[in-house]
């Protein structure tokens, strides 16, 4: 599946940049090959970042494996992920770490996640019979992973604050909707590929007191002003992160277990994780960078509004959808996506609020496919790419409904 997907991006790539240049646009090309470099260089400045962020979180968790705490949590889930994931034994430490990863995301604390997340592939990947091809296990992670449930989405309440938005907290409902249908989607597509029986009475019952939690926690917040829900959000997110730290921390010394040497030895593996990423970065990232640099977005976003003037839609929504575009292939890229609508449209505008929804409702898929699947040597995705798309599809046209409900 990545082989035909990679090979798909150059090929759309070259046919949009062949039509720009029949039209009178020979410098597509130079930017098309500009884009190559420039992605290989950016491919180069995340593995930095990557290494300083997953030795950091890898040491703190190996702490946290020798404390227990990882087996305990583990252990309190197993009848949840028993019936999810068949294939991991009950109380098998990968059962924490995703619970951990899921936790960090929902909190919005991304750097926390993704090393986490990495830590639980490749515990999960000790499991994998076949190194190469993805288990169910490791695709029902990621496509839960790449949905992304957001809680606190504080970095898109602050990018509102910066572009003038009267209420920069207005986006937190649509988001929360959204998110949770990206993500029911994306359980029910893995789950209709490996066959899942989610009507099982512990899956309904861990299901429906997630949605029971949620709904009390809209409630809680809903009846705040926005400047006390932006505190909030941000007190609880370096909170929990600190307290996770000094958690693990005092549980280790608890246990007698040896601070120092054991940081060390979770940041090594941190680092050898990081090393063995490089490669699918530059491949994923360069394939994305000449996709991008072709035209090729902006040709698919053109039909889409001629089809809905045709259909004689509102045509409103089209201006949010650069973000929607992008954010599959480029978080970065998304963000800037965003920005620009509200500066050319205004940050309370309706594409500027729909483009913010959409940012916090949907992920980067092909990172973190090309990460998580690349740190463990992953080369046959099977059905993880399919479910992916379809729960970020699903958290775009949910932030569409959502915020024509809300917005008008």
């Amino acid at each position: 599946m990545l082989n035909r997907l990679w090979l798909a991006f150059f090929v759309v790539a070259a046919v949009a940049a062949l039509t720009r240049w029949v039209g009178g646009e020979p410098q597509v090309f130079a930017a098309m090959i500009a884009a190559l470099f420039d992605m290989a260089r950016l491919s180069v400045e995340i593995m930095v970042l990557l290494f300083g962020t997953l030795t950091l979180w890898l040491g703190f968790l190996r702490i946290a494996e020798q404390a227990g705490l990882v087996e305990r949590l583990a252990r309190l889930l197993s009848p949840l992920f028993a019936r999810l994931m068949p294939e991991v034994p009950r109380g098998h430490p990968a059962v924490g770490l995703i619970t951990l990863c899921f936790a960090a995301n929902g909190l919005g604390l991304d750097n926390a996640a993704t090393p986490i997340g990495l830590r639980a592939m490749r515990e999960l990947q000790s499991l994998n019979p076949s190194p190469e091809r993805a288990s169910n296990a490791q695709i029902l992670f990621l496509v839960l992973n790449a949905s992304s449930l957001t809680l606190l989405p504080v970095t898109l309440f602050m990018f509102r604050a910066q572009q003038g938005a009267s209420d920069p907290t207005l986006i937190f409902l649509p988001i929360l909707l959204a998110t949770c249908a990206s993500t029911l989607t994306g359980l029910l597509a893995v789950a209709f590929c490996q066959r899942l029986r989610l009507h099982d009475p512990v899956v309904l019952a861990w299901l429906v007191g997630t949605a029971l939690l949620l709904g009390g926690f809209c409630a809680i917040l809903a009846g705040l002003s926005a400047s006390a829900i932006n505190a909030l959000s941000s007190l609880l997110g370096n909170l929990t992160l600190f307290g996770i730290i000094m958690a693990f921390l005092l549980a280790g010394a608890w246990k007698k277990v040896p601070l120092y040497d054991s940081f060390i030895e979770g940041a090594r593996q941190g680092f050898d994780i990081a090393r063995d990423l490089l490669p699918y970065l530059v491949a994923m990232l360069c394939a994305v960078g000449v996709l991008r640099a072709s035209g090729a977005l902006e040709f698919t976003l053109d039909g889409i509004r001629w089809l809905a003037h045709a259909a004689g839609w509102d045509t409103r929504f089209v201006d949010a959808l650069p973000t929607a575009l992008v954010k599959p292939f480029s978080g970065s890229a998304a963000r800037a996506m965003m920005l620009d609508t509200m500066s050319h449209f205004g940050a309370d505008s309706f594409p500027a609020l729909l483009a913010a929804t959409m940012q916090g409702s949907t992920e980067t898929t092909f990172y973190v496919l090309a990460v998580y699947f690349g740190a463990v040597g992953i080369r046959r995705a099977r059905h993880a790419v399919g479910c992916a798309l379809l729960a970020d599809l699903a958290g775009v046209l949910a932030s569409i409904a959502v915020c024509y409900w809300f917005f008008g």
